[in-house]
């Protein structure tokens, strides 16, 4: 199978480099691509030849914000099918209601531990049917 491309839409540099040594930890074979913002995202995501298999975004970010951006995303039909996973470290009911409304395909919190955001990401990547939200805490 040949690499799927990733896109991580986070502002801070501490999560992006975390996210991606996770992601080279599981054993499922992703390019990873990052924006630092939401708008940065969107062009990253226009320029595209190809669009990411799987976009995750960080809800409270600068410039646009993901929820902002999440709703950009989903009036693109160009963007519209692509698999949205909110990646934050809000566990708030009403960040997790209005993102499943506004279109995200998965809601999961940042893990505290390296081991637990590894094994959240093997899971997501390799089975689709796990629950909307998603605590690898619980």
């Amino acid at each position: 199978m040949p690499d799927r491309l990733c896109l991580l839409i986070d502002d801070d540099m501490d999560d992006r480099e975390i996210f991606a040594d996770a992601l080279s930890d599981t054993n499922q074979s992703c390019r990873l691509m990052t924006a630092a913002n939401g708008l940065e995202g969107m062009q990253i995501l226009t320029d595209l030849e190809t669009p990411p298999d799987v976009i995750f975004l960080d809800l409270n970010m600068p410039v646009m914000s993901g929820k902002q951006c999440l709703h950009e995303i989903r009036k693109t039909s160009k963007f519209n099918g692509i698999p949205v996973v909110i990646y934050t470290t809000s566990s708030y009911s009403g960040d997790i209601e209005e993102t499943k409304q506004a279109g995200a395909s998965h809601f999961l919190v940042k893990p505290a531990s390296m081991r637990k955001l590894t094994e959240a990401l093997a899971t997501l990547l390799s089975s689709p049917e796990i629950p909307f939200f998603f605590n690898p805490e619980d």
